[in-house]
């Protein structure tokens, strides 16, 4: 933006002696504004400062400046307050801060370097096609860091224990299917009456389709996880694919892909049915016993049976976990292993009573957007993430910058995540967060000891901090919380009596407006949240609690990019009070939500999910093929002839 120079009349002289006059007047009267102006505010409390700043006019700064300015008003406050008057999250923040510039110096600009990566990080040649995908990459100025892609190599390394041909036949014979014939993609299946993620899927996987082998990709289209593989047979599959990994000479590699035209061609290949494993279904033994199994032997969970009556409030342990550091979460990937935390079995509705169940304990092809870290899905973007849908992504409005943001917390949704009935609803994960950013809840527990429905707070000795000592969490809540149901879903049908003394129903928010908030949370309903993305992508920030991996998870760095949570919410009240209190949480929020905005815009954009699965693909096309232990790309090895 250009400015006009304004130009400046005086009266009587002109010239150095009546600038300098009017330049030391302008100073003084500056020193006195100020000294009132501070006067004045040390009168107020920090939160009453805050409401009449927000008042106040703001340039609008662009994303760059927006992000900078937050690291810089962050820093500036830190610099002036000591080590030991650091909160628990301040250095949570400059690890995670650290812990990112070191990734980001392993990034890869050009297929040599990627290549090298790949080897020293896999122990194989990369899969042919990995120069063409290279090339889309630094076209469309990806960030290409090797341990991006850790999530693809997790979940296809058991895989490389079956047999290919049997593998490349069951993802062939799936009742949906994103096929991949001679550079086309195609969607393959009944899809009458359900969500269009089929379609989806196919559109991104099409963009891929003319650098990509032949290959079939059979979708999950459950919201549920699927495959609960045994651990012990899960590790002999592992161990089998360990053992055949190797780099095989340069001149012994094989670049092109056998294909699929066996399996096409195959005699009777029509009319090949859809191969169906075992499946235990709703009826048969709690989700919880099928989860444990595919524990480790030696893990707290793995010995610890599904509970049964659920008719009494849960317990919440109020623990220590490895995975914290001073009460909050540190280790975002360990919070949400459930083979380490046998209480969630009563605290998340996945365990509690699933909204279905079509389970096996056979490792088959399948792909899906969400699992739990015990499941065996192949990881995909999720395909609401596809989606331009305003209801998952806010549209194209973010929200206000952070100056011109109201300072509180905002949630809405369903209350989804199983079926809740009258003898289960306390366990549940969003009924529990509704119920614990209740003010007039929190308060009643502050003042008479009791425990709510859902919940029971911390100790103080957990988190210490002036608003539990002095009583008055919920005070501040009803002052910056606005979260609610807008639907029960109550089982069966309508039947709400037993829920509607404690939630009320209340109007939907468009994302667009919850983006006005400084503060989002965002928890599970029948597996992940699909608007995790849109959150990420906004500048509000992002308060995430989840037992769910999904595709993205290796590029998003906690207390960097959101704000990670226990899953039992224990320190929900405590992180919301850092935030909000002070100058000093206040710039560390708006941090994390700038950083998180610019880094999502880098790095969670449709050519970034494009280019994830465009590797998974080929990556999974290689170990369907027989000759997989040969394939690979090594085109980057063979030396190339002089120049003229």
């Amino acid at each position: 933006m250009f400015f006009r120079k304004a130009g400046v009349a005086f009266s009587g002289r002109h010239g150095p002696e009546s600038f300098s006059t009017v330049a030391r007047f302008t100073f003084i009267a500056g020193i006195m504004t100020l000294a009132v102006t501070g006067f004045l505010l040390s009168q107020y409390s920090p939160d009453q400062v805050r409401k009449v700043a927000s008042k106040i006019p703001h340039l609008n700064l662009s994303p760059d400046s927006e992000h900078e300015q937050a690291h810089a008003e962050y820093d500036r406050i830190k610099r002036n307050i000591s080590a030991s008057d650091l909160h628990a999250i301040d250095r949570l923040i400059s690890d995670s801060r650290l812990a990112h510039d070191e990734l980001l110096k392993k990034q890869s600009h050009d297929v040599y370097a990627a290549a090298t990566h790949y080897r020293e990080r896999r122990g194989r040649h990369p899969p042919p096609g990995f120069d063409k995908w290279m090339a889309y990459a630094v076209k469309h100025d990806a960030i290409i860091v090797e341990e991006f892609f850790d999530r693809i190599y997790h979940d296809l390394n058991p895989f490389w224990g079956l047999e290919p041909n049997q593998l490349a036949g069951r993802a062939k014979n799936w009742h949906h299917v994103v096929r991949v014939r001679n550079g086309a993609a195609e969607g393959v299946g009944d899809t009458t009456g359900r969500v269009a993620w089929l379609k989806l899927w196919t559109d991104l996987v099409a963009e891929a389709a003319p650098f990509l082998p032949d290959v079939d990709m059979p979708i999950n289209y459950m919201d549920e996880s699927r495959l609960l593989v045994p651990w012990e047979n899960i590790t002999t599959y592992v161990t089998k694919g360990e053992k055949a990994k190797t780099l095989t000479p340069t001149e012994k590699t094989i670049q092109r892909y056998r294909g699929l035209d066996f399996l096409d061609k195959a005699k009777g290949a029509n009319e090949s049915k859809p191969y169906d494993p075992e499946w235990i279904e709703q009826n048969s033994p709690q989700y919880w016993n099928l989860n444990r199994l595919a524990c480790p032997p030696d893990s707290p969970s793995r010995n610890v049976e599904a509970l049964t009556d659920f008719s009494r409030p849960p317990s919440i342990p109020f623990w220590h976990p490895t995975f914290s550091s001073e009460g909050y979460v540190r280790n975002f990937t360990a919070s949400a292993d459930p083979c380490t935390q046998p209480h969630l079995r009563a605290l998340h509705g996945t365990f509690i009573e699933p909204l279905s169940i079509s389970t096996s304990q056979e490792l088959i092809p399948l792909f899906g957007g969400s699992k739990l870290p015990t499941n065996n899905e192949i990881l995909i973007p999720g395909a609401m993430y596809l989606t331009d849908d305003p209801f998952y992504s806010g549209g194209n409005g973010h929200g206000p910058q952070w100056a011109s943001k109201k300072t509180g917390v905002i949630w809405r949704g369903v209350g989804s995540g199983g079926r809740n009935k009258k003898d289960n609803w306390t366990h549940f994960q969003r009924h529990r967060l509704i119920e614990m950013l209740n003010g007039t809840t929190v308060s009643s527990l502050e003042h008479n000891g009791a425990r709510a429905m859902t919940f029971d707070m911390a100790p103080q000795e957990m988190y210490d901090y002036e608003r539990r000592r002095s009583g008055t969490v919920g005070k501040l809540l009803s002052e910056i919380a606005d979260a609610g149901f807008t639907d029960l879903l109550c089982f069966p049908g309508n039947e709400c009596d037993y829920v509607a003394p404690h939630f009320a129903q209340v109007k939907g928010k468009p994302m667009a407006e919850q983006y006005v908030m400084k503060y989002i949370p965002d928890a599970d309903g029948n597996s992940f949240s699909a608007r995790f993305r849109g959150l990420l992508l906004s500048t509000s920030l992002p308060l995430k609690a989840t037992i769910y991996a999904e595709w993205h998870d290796d590029r998003l760095q906690p207390w960097l990019h959101f704000a990670p949570l226990d899953n039992t919410f224990q320190d929900l009240h405590a992180v919301l009070d850092y935030l909000v209190s002070t100058a000093q949480g206040d710039a560390a929020a708006r941090l994390m939500a700038s950083t998180g905005k610019r880094w999502s815009e880098k790095v969670l954009r449709r050519e970034d999910m494009l280019l994830y699965v465009w590797r998974l693909l080929l990556e999974f096309a290689r170990v369907c093929d027989e000759n997989r232990l040969r394939l690979g790309y090594v085109d980057d090895l063979i030396p190339k002839p002089d120049g003229p």
